[in-house]
């Protein structure tokens, strides 16, 4: 197959380009505990604050393994990025919750992210957009369904 054509490594590519410039903003922007997806994760939780998040919602939302999911939170809990928190309802599940430290190292990346959306897009239309999302979400569900 021609590698040009080949979609795993196109994709690959286009993830590391951006790791890299999110690793070069993160030196850039003083935050040294976010790393990686770290970064996604105090997003995800920011954005669902109002809401009991738990492990199961990250490994969804995320769409990876509970192993993978674990060692994310435990890192982010040492960095102090998270705390998890009894329920009321069940004392052995855990919600999952932002410091204040982590709030407010979202509140700095959030304009580096839309700087990064803004590069992205640049030079593509809404309705070639479109058609990426289309095509995404189809080569997503085709590696969701043949995920044995």
């Amino acid at each position: 197959m021609d590698r040009e054509r080949d979609i795993g490594f196109a994709v690959r590519r286009l993830s590391n380009l951006i790791k890299r410039d999110i690793e070069k903003s993160r030196g850039k922007l003083g935050i040294d505990p976010v790393k990686g997806v770290n970064g996604w994760a105090i997003n995800y939780f920011y954005e669902n604050r109002s809401r009991d998040i738990f492990q199961k919602d990250f490994e969804t939302n995320f769409s990876i393994r509970r192993s993978t999911a674990s060692r994310i939170l435990k890192t982010m809990e040492q960095k102090g990025l998270i705390e998890r928190l009894s329920v009321e309802s069940d004392a052995r599940l855990k919600k999952i919750v932002l410091t204040d430290a982590a709030i407010e190292i979202h509140k700095r990346i959030t304009e580096e992210i839309a700087e990064r959306e803004k590069r992205l897009r640049m030079g593509i239309d809404e309705a070639d957009l479109d058609v990426f999302f289309e095509v995404i979400n189809r080569l997503s569900f085709n590696m969701e369904e043949h995920d044995d």
